[in-house]
């Protein structure tokens, strides 16, 4: 079995293995407590931040530790804005920030706070300006990841902290993605980040609060990590991530350079590999394991399922993976293909051979799942009903992805060029699938109306 899902969680690091059993005998006293076994504790729990500090790039007095990087993320997002509430309740995120992220910045609006999602490019990218537009004299607080989870782009965090910082508005970095590869550059304010995603145990997450941002704790506090995070610390899993933080980032510059070159060559051979079949994220400026491509016609949690029929664990932001049966917002907001939808994040470790073999394997998947749900060999074929305005009309209404597409895709050939297809569909994936089928095939998307059952799709045929 060929484990691609690193952008969910990596594998326990050999070095964190040693160090979580080594500490679980040495640290499991108080380390607030004076007495020789608390010492013993302290003097653990110091050096796991030191080192965590001398990774992240800051002092060690900046750094907490917390029960898991959303929790992180939380303690941030709230306790930033509290602290300065006299300044205002407005607080900035980009559109494809983490769900963690997105959830405080709900509760923030339902408590009577605004909050502005910048927009994000084709490829997954905020354009500095965009933040600098953003900002109010009554921001309180600005988040920015600094590589998105999804499709791996980077963000320009050091041009968006400068923008910020000139405005007088602290930002808060979500590092969960990056920080096992290096430290996040420019002048932010806080950061937050999580173990398992270096190689780390679970259970841990880290927040950096900068000297000189104001914060104010929410909720119950007690002494434990700066008044900031209450509770017992999980020492040996401290002590582990710590120590695996530094062993990746010894390791960091030789796997980077290894694990682009494979990506590189996924990116490269899946679009000839598959017929309609679409890469996504940034091609430069993008983690080293993370490859992100969308296949049409392909329903999103078969083509999973069938995968790890062949051996490989991948994962998807497609719609039909989502109990909610709506479109990744990240995927909606760079406005790219959400159907079919794979993400291939490759661990630390990962063999050339296991590449290929996943290339190997993967046009067949994909041919099976399409032959399964009738998807078409060509464009030609299909039904659909002539509205009597000339206007052919494809009803999927109660159908889900990507049977909308695939019935647009049989029924182009039958209207002559400049002629109208009308998809009528409920399915939420529908309003980003359409027009993205339409860019990749070269047709024309006209746009949404409404419709007595859900909405409808226009489509004029081009060639």
């Amino acid at each position: 079995m060929s484990y691609f899902d690193a952008a969910s969680a990596v594998p326990l690091h050999p070095v964190a293995r040693q160090a979580l059993w080594a500490s679980l005998d040495e640290g499991w006293a108080d380390p607030a407590r004076l007495y020789r076994e608390g010492r013993r504790a302290r003097m653990l729990l110091d050096a796991a931040r030191e080192a965590a500090a001398e990774a992240v790039g800051c002092r060690p007095d900046e750094l907490v530790f917390t029960p898991s990087g959303t929790r992180a993320v939380h303690t941030g997002i709230a306790g930033a804005l509290a602290g300065r509430r006299r300044v205002g309740r407005h607080l900035i995120v980009s559109a494809v920030e983490h769900s963690s992220v997105l959830h405080a910045g709900e509760v923030h609006r339902a408590g009577g706070g605004s909050v502005t999602e910048v927009a994000v490019n084709r490829e997954g990218a905020v354009v500095p300006s965009g933040y600098a537009e953003a900002l109010r004299p009554d921001t309180a607080l600005a988040c920015l990841q600094s590589a998105n989870h999804e499709v791996g782009t980077e963000q320009p965090v050091a041009e968006v902290a400068e923008a910020c910082r000139a405005a007088g508005v602290p930002l808060l970095v979500d590092a969960a993605q990056s920080l096992g590869w290096a430290p996040v550059e420019g002048d932010w304010s806080l950061l937050t980040a999580s173990a398992h995603k270096w190689g780390g145990p679970s259970g841990v997450g880290l927040l950096v609060v900068r000297k000189g941002v104001r914060f104010a704790p929410q909720g119950p506090v007690d002494e434990r990590e700066s008044g900031r995070v209450a509770g017992f610390e999980n020492l040996p899993a401290i002590v582990a991530a710590a120590a695996s933080l530094r062993a990746v980032r010894a390791e960091a510059a030789e796997e980077a350079a290894r694990l682009r070159e494979l990506t590189e060559r996924i990116r490269a051979r899946v679009p000839r590999l598959v017929p309609d079949a679409e890469v996504v994220g940034d091609p430069r400026r993008r983690l080293p394991g993370i490859v992100t491509f969308s296949c049409l016609y392909v329903d999103g949690e078969t083509l999973l399922h069938e995968l790890d029929r062949a051996g490989f664990s991948v994962s998807s932001g497609s719609s039909c993976t989502s109990s909610t049966l709506t479109p990744s917002h990240v995927l909606r907001a760079m406005g790219v293909l959400s159907e079919g939808n794979v993400r291939v994040s490759l661990p630390p470790g990962t063999a050339q051979e296991d590449v290929e073999r996943f290339l190997s394997v993967l046009p067949g998947v994909v041919a099976g799942v399409r032959e399964k749900l009738g998807a078409p060999v060509s464009a030609a074929g299909a039904a659909g009903v002539d509205g009597g305005d000339g206007v052919l009309v494809v009803d999927a209404v109660g159908r889900r992805c990507p049977i909308p597409v695939i019935e647009l895709a049989k029924v182009i050939g039958d209207v002559p060029v400049g002629g109208l297809v009308r998809v009528l569909a409920d399915d939420e994936a529908a309003r980003l699938d359409i027009p993205a089928w339409c860019e990749m095939r070269g047709q024309e998307y006209v746009g949404e109306e409404p419709a007595d059952r859900g909405s409808a799709y226009l489509v004029r045929r081009v060639s």
